[in-house]
């Protein structure tokens, strides 16, 4: 799955342009630097390789969503759908600009339910922010029928789905914005980073800002530039930016592996009774970065995650059912709404009052599924061997349940 399985002399040797430099900040110092401009050249290949008009990259996937949260006009008091199957970040971006994170159930995509997106819309309600998870995606064209509808933006958190598409479209540059991660685990990764991608013109401008303490950047001195609104520091460095130049010469070639050690260890499985696999809307368009998988039962998947376990053969395997960072049941300090600065007491009661709710449809679908990561390091014969593993300790532990 991550770009880092694959380092090569190809980031080394964009690494080192930097390096020669010394200018490690992707702004000013325009003398020094003899043309190396990563950044900028790593913003142009994104609009390139993945068909958006714009893009502003960010120190962090994290910096991206907050950042386009804020050049939406996304701030306090408005809510955002999302799902609670996602990263904690995607909550996290949505209180830093003092909007409410409205959590709702998934379905067996392991994205937004539609219907739940339906239920959750109020008066307040600013935005839908679909999370494509583990390597696939929403229903987006259900999704954007309801933004039509209702008037709201759709912003795609597409951190976990870099090079899947929809419908011949990459996810992330289909709704009014969208991100990408790019820490170290991500198929294509700067270390540490992210970006905004969008097809509209003003959103990018208040990014460009946003981002660096709400510079304009016209002209050629940094130091004359104005400042039209208030902005933070998320910019990235030019040594991240070349780590990310390199990685997305070579995404295809990461999709490419992803995509058929994918294809042979989900034909293992396959043959099991009782697996079944996620739905995806748009088969084609999945990265391949996971293969999700269900049991019959709960009581089955956590038989099967302890018989794993006892094996030594669970590295890789996530059951996230039980994992404190992906989904709702372990995310206690959201449901306490515990953060170091004061919130205004009514946005501490509202993201209470959504954390607590009732899901007991998403627990339905997290308690039975497993996702196995795709590494690209993998030979087929470590995949046979990792698939006849997995499938020998679901039919011992079904043997025995059934």
């Amino acid at each position: 799955m991550p770009g880092f399985e694959r380092w090569s002399d190809t980031e080394r040797k964009e690494v080192n342009d930097v390096l020669q430099t010394g200018i490690l900040m992707r702004y000013g110092f325009d003398g020094l630097r003899n043309g190396i401009w990563k950044s900028k050249e790593l913003e142009a290949a994104i609009c390139q390789r993945f068909g958006c008009d714009y893009a502003q990259l960010t120190s962090s996937g994290t910096a991206a969503l907050t950042t386009a949260m804020a050049a939406l006009g996304i701030g306090y008091g408005d809510e955002i759908i999302t799902p609670v199957f996602t990263f904690v970040a995607s909550f996290e971006a949505i209180i830093s600009v003092g909007a409410v994170p409205v959590l709702v159930d998934i379905d067996e995509t392991l994205t937004l339910n539609p219907a739940a997106v339906r239920k959750a819309i109020t008066p307040k309600t600013k935005a839908i922010m679909p999370v494509h998870m583990c390597g696939s995606m929403a229903d987006m064209d259900a999704l954007i029928a309801i933004c039509e509808e209702h008037k709201l933006l759709l912003l795609e958190d597409a951190c976990q789905s870099i090079g899947a598409s929809y419908k011949g479209k990459s996810l992330g540059t289909i709704g009014d914005a969208g991100t990408f991660s790019f820490d170290f685990v991500k198929t294509m990764t700067c270390g540490e980073g992210g970006v905004v991608m969008t097809n509209q013109k003003d959103v990018y401008i208040k990014c460009d800002g946003y981002t660096d303490h709400g510079h304009d950047h016209k002209g050629n001195d940094r130091g004359a530039e104005t400042h039209p609104f208030i902005g933070y520091n998320f910019r990235i460095s030019e040594l991240h930016a070349a780590v990310g130049l390199a990685q997305i010469k070579r995404v295809d070639e990461f999709l490419k592996l992803q995509q058929k050690n994918h294809s042979q260890l989900k034909t293992i499985l396959a043959s099991v009774a009782g697996v079944s696999f996620r739905h995806i809307p748009d088969p084609v368009g999945d990265s391949c970065s996971f293969l999700s998988w269900f049991l019959p039962t709960e009581e089955i998947t956590i038989a099967v995650i302890n018989e794993m376990k006892e094996q030594g053969i669970l590295a890789g395997n996530f059951y996230w059912y039980q994992n404190n960072w992906h989904y709702i049941k372990k995310w206690e300090h959201l449901k306490t709404a515990a953060t170091l600065q004061s919130l205004h007491p009514e946005l501490k009661a509202r993201i209470m009052e959504q954390a607590n709710k009732n899901f007991q449809e998403s627990d339905a679908i997290m308690s039975r599924c497993i996702s196995t990561a795709i590494s690209l390091q993998w030979t087929e014969d470590q995949i046979q061997e990792k698939g006849d593993k997995i499938k020998a300790a679901i039919q011992k532990v079904t043997a025995i349940k059934f």
